[in-house]
């Protein structure tokens, strides 16, 4: 019993120092300052604005009952321990160690939110998958890396919608483009970005050989505006005629835009829409995205690869490889961590990848 008294008074003391660090009577605050926003006459005129400050309201609420939750429970569970009658305390430390393990759980999770405090974490983002080296099969591998984040969005109760896509040919996805938007969603996702492989016997090889695909997950927080210095006058916009499928007003009007922002040379080209001006309304919130991204990387083979200029997704490059033969294997090569459930992983189950890369950047 004592082990568990002392295992509750550990975490009873991290999670004091969490709500000092997260600072729940200013959180208190800022939930009356929201409020009292949303209180006023007009406010959902603003749809989007209206969303993001009642999302931001609900995540500061769900943090301040998770918090007092998990206070009230540990308080309890001390509580109960320090009184166990000694004839029945054997019955009772088996009871309070299920307890503990679950509450530990729950802790480790809210635990995760101390590590998502940077300025763009609980920002949406934007998700843009490109085929690499590995021909139809890349592209296939492609798409199946957009379903499984759009599975994970689904599981997480995110929002996801697809705001761009070039398909192959014969199979699978050139590129897209996804948002995705709910608490926190760039700060648990941020790592996700750079080369993924994937090994597999290959469904469009006639020996049905084992094949190596490689397709690039580029991650950016949503940018209402930009923090940098952003003058529209530095956009060049080109508009043409799109090349894809869309419908025939798509393909017989000059509805496609390629937006360039000079002094970076970032370009982003849009051509899903029908119209022109929804068209430039999508390559405008992923330029401001790429621009604040560019000005915040501090490497220059980041922006490098922001412009464009480095975009290769092949060997030796991935961050993470999955292996559907000749075993079954999804390993993270920066974190060491494993797990042999492909179809699991696959079909969105990515939490203890997104979680190890969080604790790994907060060690």
């Amino acid at each position: 019993m004592k082990e568990i008294i002392t295992a509750i008074e550990e975490m009873q003391k991290k999670l004091a120092e969490i709500g000092e660090f997260l600072n729940i009577e200013q959180m208190k605050q800022k939930i009356l300052e929201l409020e009292d926003i949303m209180s006023e006459s007009g406010f959902w005129n603003d749809s989007d604005n209206a969303r993001k400050i009642s999302q931001e309201v609900a995540r500061l609420k769900e943090n301040i009952e998770k918090y007092k939750r998990l206070q009230s429970e540990m308080g309890d569970m001390v509580l109960v321990a320090r009184e166990a009658n000694r004839e029945h305390e054997h019955e009772m430390e088996k009871d309070l160690a299920e307890q503990l393990e679950s509450i530990r759980n729950e802790f480790e999770q809210f635990e995760l939110v101390t590590y998502l405090s940077e300025k763009y974490d609980t920002k949406d983002v934007i998700l843009t998958f490109h085929a690499g080296a590995g021909g139809v099969d890349a592209q296939d591998w492609a798409e199946m890396l957009l379903q499984m984040y759009i599975k994970l969005a689904e599981k997480r109760g995110w929002k996801s919608e697809i705001i761009y896509i070039s398909r192959g040919e014969e199979a699978g996805i050139k590129s897209a483009t996804i948002e995705i938007s709910g608490s926190y969603v760039y700060g648990y996702l941020q790592h996700e970005s750079g080369v993924h492989r994937l090994v597999r016997l290959s469904p469009y090889d006639a020996d049905h050989a084992r094949h190596t695909s490689f397709a690039y997950v580029e991650v950016l927080p949503v940018m209402d505006l930009p923090e940098v210095d952003f003058d529209e006058s530095d956009i060049r916009m080109d508009v043409f005629r799109s090349s894809g499928p869309g419908g025939q007003s798509v393909n017989t009007t000059d509805s496609a835009v390629r937006l360039t922002h000079e002094p970076t040379g970032i370009t982003v080209s849009m051509q899903s829409e029908k119209s022109q001006h929804q068209n430039k309304a999508q390559a405008m919130k992923i330029l401001l995205s790429r621009v604040q991204k560019y000005t915040d990387a501090e490497v220059e083979e980041e922006r490098q690869r922001l412009r464009g200029e480095l975009t290769e997704a092949s060997w030796g490059n991935q961050i993470r490889s999955y292996v559907l033969h000749p075993y079954k294997m999804v390993k993270d090569h920066r974190t060491k961590y494993e797990e042999s459930d492909t179809e699991s992983v696959l079909g969105g189950n990515l939490d203890n990848f997104l979680e190890a890369n969080l604790r790994k950047q907060n060690i």
